[in-house]
């Protein structure tokens, strides 16, 4: 079973909101997901990411592999540095 930490969309149509959630690959992007780990939302200004950092780290350390998008929020909000100092 490969783990993924990737966004699930939620929101209106043309009003998208996202949670950052762990889940099987093989599971739909806004299905089943193993744990919530955050939020993004795009369209604020500056955009908004509420992140659990201590659980993130966790599952980066377990294994789970971040998509292109959550590896780059992770290097914003600056978990990723820690995560490869470890």
């Amino acid at each position: 079973m490969a783990v993924k930490i990737r966004l699930a969309r939620g929101g209106a149509k043309k009003k998208p909101f996202y949670q950052v959630v762990v889940a099987d690959e093989r599971f739909p992007r806004d299905g089943r997901f193993i744990e919530k780990l955050g939020q993004y939302d795009p369209r604020q200004e500056p955009p908004m990411v509420n992140l659990s950092e201590e659980r993130t780290l966790d599952w980066l350390q377990k294994g789970a592999q971040p998509t292109d998008t959550v590896r780059r929020l992770l290097r914003d909000q600056g978990v990723w540095a820690k995560f490869k100092q470890a």
